[in-house]
Protein backbone atom coordinates (compact mmCIF):
# COMPACT_ATOMS: atom_id res chain seq x y z
CA UNK A 1 0.00 0.00 0.00
CA UNK A 2 2.57 2.38 0.95
CA UNK A 3 4.55 1.78 -2.53
CA UNK A 4 1.75 2.42 -4.19
CA UNK A 5 0.41 5.63 -2.66
CA UNK A 6 4.25 6.90 -2.80
CA UNK A 7 4.05 6.22 -6.80
CA UNK A 8 1.10 7.89 -6.60
CA UNK A 9 2.22 11.23 -5.50
CA UNK A 10 5.42 10.67 -7.20
CA UNK A 11 3.49 11.39 -10.06
CA UNK A 12 1.23 13.88 -9.02
CA UNK A 13 4.30 15.82 -8.29
CA UNK A 14 6.00 15.72 -11.42
CA UNK A 15 2.46 16.92 -12.63
CA UNK A 16 2.31 20.06 -10.79
CA UNK A 17 6.26 20.12 -11.33
CA UNK A 18 5.19 20.98 -15.11
CA UNK A 19 2.09 22.74 -14.46
CA UNK A 20 4.12 25.20 -12.29
CA UNK A 21 6.88 25.64 -14.71
CA UNK A 22 4.74 26.12 -18.08
CA UNK A 23 0.94 26.80 -16.75
CA UNK A 24 1.91 29.00 -13.76
CA UNK A 25 5.28 30.69 -15.28
CA UNK A 26 3.49 34.60 -15.81
CA UNK A 27 0.59 33.97 -13.24
CA UNK A 28 2.46 33.65 -10.23
CA UNK A 29 4.88 35.90 -8.34
CA UNK A 30 8.67 34.95 -7.99
CA UNK A 31 8.04 34.75 -4.61
CA UNK A 32 5.04 31.61 -5.32
CA UNK A 33 7.34 30.36 -7.76
CA UNK A 34 10.00 29.76 -5.05
CA UNK A 35 7.30 28.17 -3.42
CA UNK A 36 6.32 26.16 -5.69
CA UNK A 37 9.96 24.71 -7.02
CA UNK A 38 10.57 24.58 -3.31
CA UNK A 39 7.14 22.07 -2.91
CA UNK A 40 7.82 20.06 -5.84
CA UNK A 41 11.33 19.16 -5.18
CA UNK A 42 10.33 18.34 -1.26
CA UNK A 43 7.64 16.18 -2.88
CA UNK A 44 9.73 14.06 -5.34
CA UNK A 45 12.59 13.33 -2.93
CA UNK A 46 10.30 11.96 -0.33
CA UNK A 47 7.87 10.25 -2.57
CA UNK A 48 11.19 8.20 -3.56
CA UNK A 49 12.25 7.88 -0.12
CA UNK A 50 8.40 6.35 0.46
CA UNK A 51 8.75 4.39 -2.27
CA UNK A 52 12.11 2.72 -1.41
CA UNK A 53 10.83 2.36 2.23
CA UNK A 54 7.36 0.66 1.01
CA UNK A 55 9.60 -1.49 -1.50
CA UNK A 56 11.74 -2.71 1.16
CA UNK A 57 9.86 -5.60 1.99
CA UNK A 58 10.84 -4.80 5.57
CA UNK A 59 7.50 -3.88 7.25
CA UNK A 60 7.50 -2.78 10.54
CA UNK A 61 9.08 0.75 11.59
CA UNK A 62 10.45 0.88 8.33
CA UNK A 63 7.06 1.28 6.89
CA UNK A 64 5.62 3.13 9.36
CA UNK A 65 8.61 6.13 9.15
CA UNK A 66 7.87 5.49 5.12
CA UNK A 67 4.23 6.29 5.74
CA UNK A 68 5.26 9.48 8.23
CA UNK A 69 7.28 10.61 6.16
CA UNK A 70 4.67 10.19 3.29
CA UNK A 71 2.39 12.25 5.38
CA UNK A 72 4.93 15.28 6.26
CA UNK A 73 5.59 15.76 2.20
CA UNK A 74 2.28 15.85 1.70
CA UNK A 75 1.05 18.40 3.94
CA UNK A 76 4.50 20.63 3.74
CA UNK A 77 4.30 20.54 0.16
CA UNK A 78 0.22 21.38 -0.34
CA UNK A 79 0.79 23.97 2.34
CA UNK A 80 3.67 25.77 -0.08
CA UNK A 81 1.46 24.93 -3.43
CA UNK A 82 -1.52 26.57 -1.51
CA UNK A 83 0.81 29.57 -1.00
CA UNK A 84 1.64 29.98 -4.39
CA UNK A 85 -1.64 30.16 -5.57
CA UNK A 86 -2.82 32.60 -3.07
CA UNK A 87 -3.70 31.43 -0.03
CA UNK A 88 -3.05 33.04 2.65
CA UNK A 89 0.42 33.25 4.22
CA UNK A 90 -0.43 32.01 7.47
CA UNK A 91 -0.52 28.86 6.04
CA UNK A 92 2.92 28.89 5.90
CA UNK A 93 2.36 27.65 9.68
CA UNK A 94 1.39 24.33 8.34
CA UNK A 95 4.33 23.88 7.11
CA UNK A 96 6.69 22.90 10.17
CA UNK A 97 3.89 20.09 10.51
CA UNK A 98 5.25 18.23 7.38
CA UNK A 99 8.39 19.12 8.38
CA UNK A 100 8.19 17.45 11.33
CA UNK A 101 6.27 14.43 9.89
CA UNK A 102 9.26 13.67 7.20
CA UNK A 103 11.98 14.48 10.04
CA UNK A 104 9.98 11.75 12.16
CA UNK A 105 9.54 9.31 9.34
CA UNK A 106 13.69 9.93 8.80
CA UNK A 107 14.41 9.48 12.33
CA UNK A 108 11.90 6.04 12.47
CA UNK A 109 13.88 4.39 9.62
CA UNK A 110 17.21 5.04 10.53
CA UNK A 111 16.12 3.95 14.42
CA UNK A 112 14.46 0.59 12.66
CA UNK A 113 17.86 0.23 10.30
CA UNK A 114 20.15 0.04 13.23
CA UNK A 115 23.00 -3.17 13.35
CA UNK A 116 22.01 -4.52 16.49
CA UNK A 117 24.59 -4.38 19.51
Amino acid sequence: MLARLAAIFGFVSVALGAFGAHALEARITSEGAEWWHTATLYALAHAAAALAAGLSGKGGNIARGGGLILIGAVIFSAALYAMALGAPRWLGAVTPIGGLGMLAGWALIAFAARKPG
